[in-house]
């Protein structure tokens, strides 16, 4: 009945092969061939959502509308609403792009004839972690060992914190305690200032000159 641009020819047999079974396709590659490999135009005709192939549409359509008259005198450049299309961009033939991916990190998919190390070709939403735009750099926010010349950096505050040794947890806590005794301490040498005031050298505060 025809063939398309990939090569894959397809066939039809009303006389020995019940409705349904009675057209197929032989693919141009056996070994390589994928059910997306079939243009939407022939998928329609396999499937007998039309009896008419892609050529004898195109005709059809062509015949009928040579006998239409213009009402109106256009002078668009098209001869259709649609306008000016690129050529459509088919990978090998690979009419469903979700399918150009690579079969693992790096290493292409010898199936549908992506190298290694190239990109895939599936769309991918904006904020997702397969976005190449939306990964965020890797930044770190400080370090430990700074004052050592670094080696334990962190990326944020709970990082910090799961870095720290149980002797360095220890000592933040006995400083906080410190803090808080200090204050309590300067709150109670003071007698002669206000509750507010007093409350406010316990916490850690100072008071304004």
């Amino acid at each position: 009945m025809g063939a398309d641009a990939a090569g894959n020819r397809y066939y039809e047999n009303r006389v020995d092969y019940t409705y349904g079974q009675h057209r197929w396709v032989e693919p141009a590659d056996i070994h390589n061939f994928d059910s997306a490999q079939v243009p939407p135009e022939w998928h329609g005709w396999l499937t007998c959502m039309n009896d008419a192939t892609p050529s004898m549409e195109n005709e059809y359509i062509e015949e009928k509308m040579s006998h239409l008259k213009s009402s109106e005198i256009s002078h668009a450049p098209f001869k259709s609403n649609v306008g000016h299309q690129e050529p459509y961009f088919n990978f090998h033939h690979m009419h469903n792009q979700s399918l150009i991916r690579s079969r693992g990190y790096g290493i292409g998919n010898h199936v549908v004839g992506l190298p290694p190390g190239a990109p895939d070709a599936y769309y991918t939403q904006p904020g997702s972690p397969y976005n190449d735009a939306s990964i965020r750099k890797f930044e770190m926010i400080g370090d430990l060992d700074e004052a050592k010349g670094g080696g334990r950096p962190y990326k944020s505050e709970m990082w910090k914190e799961r870095l720290k040794t149980a002797a360095e947890k220890e000592a933040d806590k006995e400083s906080v305690k410190s803090k808080w005794r200090d204050g309590f301490d300067a709150s109670k040498a003071t007698k002669h200032l206000s509750l507010r005031e007093q409350a406010i050298l316990a916490r850690g505060g100072t008071l304004s000159k």
